[in-house]
């Protein structure tokens, strides 16, 4: 089932908590230029849209790749492909005479995978423009678009709409012959949705060219007021099976039930056992190390703008879970979710047995302090003690005959540990007043909720990064129908070009 949202946006995002005539001599004529040639901006956009950008699709990939180059070219960056064991890294340098520093942008130019019949149009790599309940129509040729409009296409919003934003904030600021006060490289990643395996290897070989003084990720959804959005550190993320085994074949329901144990009801258990009817996580030593908030964290958090009413609303929920009432409080924990269930057959396959097995899929969400190696070792430990031997493979006869509870749990390889960086970090600071001075007050979150698989990256480089996000928060990101504001993209562009003049 596909999750519908519909925004409830009361104006364009930019914040009047300061007069324009305050506002730096660039803003007025960047955001002139961006009313002028809309029609240039998401044409391009359309055109990167229509390369399918599946990871596992080698051909289509590398014809993603070669495209953004030429993109990067046209802006006078000097760009190559950085080979990899898996799909090309697209780089660029493009160096400003006086720039008091280096950003690199990190984005993502992959996609994830497809069902396109479950698409509200022909193709998702046919990107199709909406306005309301309108019909769908030809993104091209409008020389206006209302800011409400949206555009229905895989990767969107996630993640090819902010490299083209990047690229017409520099067109922009170019058009009033304004320079960016800082050098500017550019890595665009070609497996992120396939947790990125490729880019901590290429450290070694290409550590030179992604020196930088601070990482600028555009990526993952802006907060839901609208405002512009800064975050800094993202969740990480361990993913886990968890079996529970039965009989060693499905048997009948009604000769056998009551007397033959359940697996998918015994796994029902075991997952109630951690959490409490609250949501609060039950595994021992799950929020171990967590240490309160500093006065500048405390105020950070409350800061935050929460309409928990409209986001309800937004997702068809009545209340929220009430561990965690507050949803910036939440993010601050790690998470144990359960993603997925399977056992035996429902819906007309169903058929009146007791299910050999039942396994649910779970993921954790990591916070800096809780990294991953040790989350899935306490749940192990969980496990355990509800009574289950655990296996490394389908249990043989001996170990059935000698364990009447049992169990395998299987964690993925491609763990991401979660990462944050200090909002005061001078170029973090520097960063956040450019924003601020430009559009209005941005909203600070100390993390976000969803896992950008650089943090490895991060540490191997050592110097700080934080996410910009542009794109409206009910996108569709990684569902069917994904989709992008308009208005959050050509706001976005200013936003960016906020960075570019810090």
């Amino acid at each position: 089932m596909t999750l519908s949202i519909t925004s409830n946006y009361s104006q364009a995002p930019t914040v009047a908590d300061a007069t324009v005539a305050k506002r730096p001599a660039w803003v007025a004529p960047t955001r002139a230029w961006v009313a002028a040639h809309q029609k240039q901006i998401v044409g391009e956009l359309v055109d990167l849209l229509a390369i399918p950008n599946v990871a596992a699709d080698k051909e289509n990939i590398r014809r993603n790749a070669n495209h953004l180059v030429e993109i990067l070219r046209a802006r006078g960056f000097v760009p190559e492909l950085l080979e990899t064991a898996g799909n090309p890294l697209v780089f660029g340098e493009l160096k400003v005479a006086g720039a008091q520093r280096t950003l690199l942008f990190y984005s993502h130019y992959d996609g994830q995978p497809v069902s396109p019949a479950a698409w509200k149009q022909p193709s998702p790599f046919v990107p199709v423009l909406r306005t309301g309940n309108a019909d769908a129509t030809d993104p091209r040729g409008l020389a206006q678009y209302d800011p409400e409009s949206r555009i229905y296409a895989r990767s969107a919003s996630d993640d090819k709409a902010p490299i083209i934003a990047l690229c017409a904030a520099l067109d922009a600021l170019k058009s009033s012959s304004i320079l960016p006060s800082s050098n500017i490289k550019i890595i665009l990643d070609g497996e992120e949705e396939a947790s990125s395996p490729s880019l901590v290897p290429a450290i070694g070989k290409y550590r030179d060219k992604l020196t930088a003084d601070l990482m600028v990720i555009l990526d993952g959804p802006q907060h839901i007021s609208g405002r512009p959005t800064i975050a800094y550190g993202a969740r990480g993320l361990a993913e886990v099976d968890i079996t529970v085994f039965g009989p060693k074949a499905g048997v009948h329901s009604g000769n056998y039930g009551n007397w033959i144990p359940n697996p998918a009801q015994r796994l029902a258990a075991l997952l109630a056992s951690m959490k409490d009817d609250d949501g609060r996580v039950l595994v021992s030593g799950f929020n171990d190390g967590i240490a309160g908030l500093t006065p500048d964290e405390e105020r950070m958090v409350d800061a935050v703008p929460e309409n928990a009413a409209a986001m309800l609303t937004a997702f068809g929920v009545a209340a929220p879970e009430q561990a965690y009432p507050k949803l910036q409080r939440a993010l601050i924990y790690p998470t144990l979710n359960v993603r997925g269930m399977t056992s035996a057959f429902v819906g007309a396959g169903a058929r009146t047995i007791i299910p050999d097995s039942a396994t649910a899929a779970i993921d954790i969400r990591l916070v800096k302090e809780t990294p991953a190696a040790a989350m899935i070792e306490k749940l192990r430990a969980h496990v355990r003690m509800q009574g289950y031997h655990l296996v490394d493979a389908a249990p043989d006869a001996a170990t059935r005959a000698k364990y009447s509870k049992i169990a395998r749990l299987v964690a993925m390889e491609d763990s991401i540990n979660a990462f944050r960086t200090s909002p005061s970090d001078p170029q973090t600071r520097a960063l956040a007043d450019s924003i601020r001075q430009a559009i209005g007050e941005p909203v600070l979150l100390r993390t976000l909720g969803g896992t950008v698989p650089i943090a490895p990256f991060i540490a191997a480089l050592g110097f700080p990064a934080v996410l910009v996000p542009t794109v409206n928060f009910d996108n569709n990101q990684h569902e069917e129908n994904e989709n992008l504001r308009l208005g959050n993209l050509f706001e976005g562009i200013v936003t960016i070009a906020a960075i570019l003049r810090m």
